[in-house]
């Protein structure tokens, strides 16, 4: 870790570490749960190119509210020097590494922010009261960074779309980006579970990243298409190796997508879940719908 990197384990370190650097423009906040990988650091690149000499704020925080019983919660990685090492590597400002008591002072809050219908879809239908969760830490960190800007990963969309329709719906005046899904060469999507696979899962996994790009190709057929070409792929693995538990195509704020074909090519997001091994695993694609005569879809 560099000397120009500040951590700030206490509400009154990070107002400190701010403070000092309130001249410089606007804030920006890239929240995370720690384990930081290169989808991470692109994150930091995005709010730094948005906020120039402003200040870069990385906050790492296990939210435990976002936990349900059962998952992993107690085994989540921690590594918070392998962290800092890289923010410094990218130039943040301040680390904010809070406790949960300093996150959560007496305990858990009885005032929480609630997600509306979308939080109990998708993940909210296999995770209940994750989105919850989710929103009103958040939600805390906006209150306690005060950013202009704040951003987010696209390969968590509907943790992404969540959060820019709070910060719209309670006029929290943050500017809520999406940064591209990274990923590694064979398309794995990034994410700090993937540690967790052994080198067997691993190469399973790849599966969700493949019958993503098998649904983009077939999306100009329309959606019919476009779900059997993905789920022709997933079929690859079985139910034992790879459990899918959905695969869902959405309009790009997530509302549902009618079967009809589209005379034009028309936005969409196909979004899937499922557990490879005991590592719950999530992926997205844009899609663009339509356009094309739905009958050779079955060729």
């Amino acid at each position: 870790m560099t000397s120009g990197l500040l951590l700030a384990p206490t509400r009154e370190e990070l107002h400190r570490a701010l403070d000092a650097r309130k001249e410089h423009g606007l804030v920006a906040l890239v929240p995370t749960m720690g384990a930081l990988h290169e989808g991470h650091a692109s994150l930091m690149r995005v709010a730094r190119e948005r906020v120039g000499r402003g200040q870069v704020v990385v906050s790492v925080f296990v939210n435990p509210l976002q936990f349900a019983p059962g998952e992993d919660l107690d085994r989540y990685p921690r590594t918070l020097d392998a962290d800092l090492d890289l923010c410094a590597r990218e130039g943040v400002d301040v680390v904010f590494a809070p406790s949960v008591d300093e996150v959560y002072p007496g305990g858990e809050p009885q005032v929480t922010v609630d997600p509306g219908p979308l939080g109990a879809q998708l993940e909210g239908a296999s995770r209940p009261g994750h989105f919850a969760g989710v929103l009103t830490v958040v939600a805390k960190l906006f209150g306690l960074v005060r950013p202009e800007v704040a951003v987010f990963g696209q390969k968590d969309y509907q943790q992404l779309a969540l959060v820019q329709r709070m910060s719209r719906d309670l006029c929290l005046g943050v500017e809520v980006l999406g940064a591209e899904t990274v990923r590694e060469a064979d398309g794995l999507a990034l994410s700090s579970r993937n540690r967790y696979l052994d080198p067997d899962q691993r190469r399973r996994a790849t599966v969700l990243s493949r019958a993503l790009a098998a649904a983009a190709e077939r999306a100009p057929y329309g959606l019919p298409a476009a779900r059997w070409a993905a789920m022709r792929v997933l079929d690859e693995e079985p139910e034992s190796e790879v459990a899918l538990d959905y695969l869902a195509v959405r309009t790009p704020d997530l509302q549902v997508v009618s079967d009809e074909q589209p005379a034009e090519p028309t936005p969409a997001r196909i979004l899937v879940a499922a557990t490879v091994g005991t590592t719950r695993l999530i992926d997205n694609l844009p899609l663009l719908l339509g356009g094309r005569p739905p009958a050779i879809a079955a060729d």
